[in-house]
């Protein structure tokens, strides 16, 4: 009789796990080339998850946190750390389930060409106008990058935008300065210069990373799912990380992110996959992202951009899917 208990209670959870996942939404960018669109356009997800997914679009990070809040969105893809410390800290219930990828040449912000500014006369930014998308990566490398200059960020003109509109705006000569990522900095580039490049920056100790996050209730209530959905991203980055693979995976990625082949090429080179298991280092999801994540929230603090930050960020990794998904 226990063990008929206990089959039935099983095949109860089953059919729980199978009522979840009858659909799931994911956001991502556009833009922003990553392996996990070749999985997504080939339908590797839906496969490995026996679920339908809806994927959704979205310009910030702020906007996937505000979609997780109402439970529209269940996993986000690729959203930066800085917009994930603001929710977390204003007490929204999110978790860091993988790191998606590591950039510092593809976050960064550019001085209009017509000013002639570059690091060595920084200086001259006091005053100016300067397109920020407040709350993301872009804006914690604005002001660690303002920081380091000596620049009062208080005397300048900082404009909420985001980056497709800082690119319009700083082509039109409206503002001074304009920060974004992805295709959007590209067009940046093309009417003015950047102060750091990724290099310099991450001497400065500004770390640029995307992770995977999600609802910690709605993650809890479907871990199973997370893993598998985990799982086919490591896939999707292992196929990238050989070369042979990118003449077939290109394209289809390419397509995805609305972009023209070459400039996907340029964009995903400068782009870094960490394996499961480096993610699960020390350097990442062991302790070096929960301490950047304290360093985000302190600077958001002294910025004026948060109330307050939280004693600590480790209750917001959860490395439970991912370890479930490196024995898949």
């Amino acid at each position: 009789m226990k063990k008929t208990l206990l089959g039935a209670v099983a095949g109860m959870a089953v059919m729980a796990g199978m009522a979840q996942a009858q659909e799931i939404t994911v956001g991502y960018f556009l833009e922003w080339p990553m392996p996990f669109q070749y999985a997504k356009a080939e339908g590797m997800y839906e496969e490995a998850m026996g679920v339908d997914i809806n994927w959704v679009s979205f310009d910030t990070g702020t906007a996937m946190s505000a979609a997780m809040a109402s439970g529209d969105v269940h996993l986000s893809v690729s959203q930066g750390v800085p917009p994930f410390v603001v929710a977390v800290s204003a007490g929204q219930d999110l978790q860091i389930l993988d790191v998606a990828v590591s950039y510092a040449d593809n976050d960064n912000c550019v001085v209009a060409e017509a000013l002639e500014i570059d690091k060595d006369s920084a200086g001259e930014l006091a005053g100016k106008k300067v397109a920020v998308p407040l709350g993301t990566a872009a804006h914690y490398g604005f002001v660690k990058q303002m920081n380091h200059f000596g620049v009062d960020i208080s005397s300048m003109e900082v404009v909420d935008m985001a980056p497709p509109d800082g690119a319009a705006a700083i082509a039109q000569g409206s503002v001074d300065m304009a920060c974004g990522w992805g295709g959007s900095l590209r067009r940046m580039k093309e009417h003015g210069n950047v102060l750091l490049t990724g290099a310099e920056k991450e001497d400065l100790g500004i770390l640029v990373f995307d992770v995977t996050s999600g609802p910690a209730g709605w993650v809890a209530e479907n871990s199973d799912i997370v893993s598998q959905f985990l799982a086919v991203t490591a896939e999707a980055n292992a196929m990238w990380a050989d070369e042979a693979n990118h003449e077939k995976m290109l394209p289809v990625i390419a397509k995805d992110a609305g972009m023209d082949e070459d400039a996907t090429m340029a964009t995903i080179s400068t782009f870094v996959f960490p394996t499961v298991e480096d993610q699960l280092t020390e350097k990442w999801l062991g302790g070096g992202a929960q301490e950047f994540m304290k360093g985000v929230a302190d600077v958001f603090v002294e910025a004026g951009s948060i109330d307050a930050a939280l004693d600590s960020y480790a209750e917001n990794v959860n490395t439970g899917p991912l370890e479930a998904a490196n024995g898949m």
